[in-house]
């Protein structure tokens, strides 16, 4: 998704950092504390908790907050929330695909809704958005652990589908039933902190012109503000030219 990551890069540069870091927080707790609730609250033995602990410290999230997030798993009378992906489409027929975890599903499914519309897109059916983009598990880890070619086969060794260095980390993606053993397999090679979920990769890229890519951003951050979205993936690209003027 190179729009979407240059896109990330945007938001990251011209953001509020500690209002931007006080939400990934957030958001991070209640992957740690949904994992912890399906599953054990052991890392060692839940492999999505073990990829949401891995999230939260690559963003230098504090022991104490991982910590908090799994006991709240414990509360009996704490909020019970559910995986719902929704899917629709922007400005120019970008295709953008919203996932969230909720207690409320009119109440989120009504709130994206409305910020498709508002942002002159619509909100479509499952399955109407997704056929556009490949499922696939993403491991992470920075470029340091290696160089490219050693890197590669020990990707391909593990059970991944291809590797990709991008910026300043290598991107090994595999299927998403592999995941969790892949991310296992090059852990164990490589001896670093590595982490680990699953994503949605375009299979073709819409281009935009400045204008556009303002409004699609517009829409995605107001997506991403919302508390009940975990990630939003869309299918737009941003030409150099076009990344470079928004920086």
């Amino acid at each position: 998704m190179a729009g979407h990551s240059k896109f990330k890069n945007i938001q990251f540069r011209k953001g509020a950092q500690d209002k931007k870091r006080a939400k990934i927080f957030a958001k991070i707790s209640k992957e740690i504390t949904v994992a912890a609730k399906l599953g054990l609250p052991d890392p060692n033995a839940n492999p999505r908790l073990r990829s949401a602990i891995a999230l939260g410290k690559s963003q230098n999230m504090p022991k104490d907050n991982i910590e908090r997030a799994i006991k709240k798993s414990y509360d009996e009378n704490g909020e019970n929330y559910e995986s719902v992906r929704y899917e629709g489409f922007g400005i120019e027929g970008i295709g953008v695909i919203v996932e969230t975890l909720t207690d409320n599903r009119n109440r989120t499914a009504g709130d994206i809704r409305s910020v498709f519309s508002k942002h002159g897109g619509n909100l479509g059916e499952t399955g109407s958005v997704s056929f556009m983009f490949n499922h696939l598990g993403i491991v992470k880890f920075p470029k340091s652990a290696g160089n490219f070619d050693d890197i590669f086969e020990i990707a391909t060794d593990a059970g991944a589908l291809d590797c990709d260095l991008i910026e300043d980390n290598y991107e090994i993606s595999c299927s998403t039933d592999d995941l969790h053993q892949v991310s296992e397999n090059i852990e164990n090679i490589l001896g670093y902190d590595i982490t680990s979920q699953l994503t949605w990769k375009p299979s073709s890229q819409i281009p935009l012109n400045k204008e556009k890519a303002l409004k699609i951003i517009e829409m995605i951050e107001v997506l991403e503000d919302h508390e009940d979205v975990q990630e939003v993936f869309a299918n737009f690209d941003l030409p150099d030219e076009v990344f470079n003027e928004l920086q």
